[in-house]
């Protein structure tokens, strides 16, 4: 799989973390980037999506299950405000999402969504704390 890299060079996906970027990095989107990257080294944690208006990073080991953890996280974003109507909530801050082994926690901080994915055991309660001091 070959995508652009902020230096609009052409790389293997096994080289880089992909970062698709079409503008300048705002200070949240960095400073949540340092964040997903410590919270990628917990146990459990399978990996993150994070976007922005202007920026996307990927990182997840599985390169086979990319597509399933984005059309999945893409899913939840999209029924997430139908959801909120539904059940009278003015605003939701995070949602979690748990199936067999996996869940996912969706989570948007300043116009940044992001998607972490970790094993059904992991706790997504301190990945929340770390997210919200930034």
């Amino acid at each position: 799989m070959k995508y652009e890299t902020e230096t609009n060079q052409t790389q293997q996906l096994d080289d880089v973390m992909p970062i698709i970027s079409s503008g300048e990095e705002g200070n949240v989107f960095t400073n949540l980037t340092a964040i997903l990257t410590e919270v990628r080294k917990l146990k459990g944690v399978k990996g993150y999506i994070m976007r922005s208006e202007t920026e996307a990073i990927v990182d997840l080991t599985e390169e086979e299950t990319l597509s399933e953890y984005a059309l999945l996280a893409s899913q939840i974003c999209e029924c997430t405000p139908e959801m909120a109507k539904k059940f009278n909530l003015t605003e939701v801050e995070s949602i979690i999402v748990e199936g067999k082994t996996i869940k996912v926690l969706c989570i948007n901080i300043d116009a940044n969504e992001i998607d972490v994915f970790m094993d059904k055991t992991c706790s997504h309660t301190s990945i929340i704390k770390k997210l919200r001091l930034s």
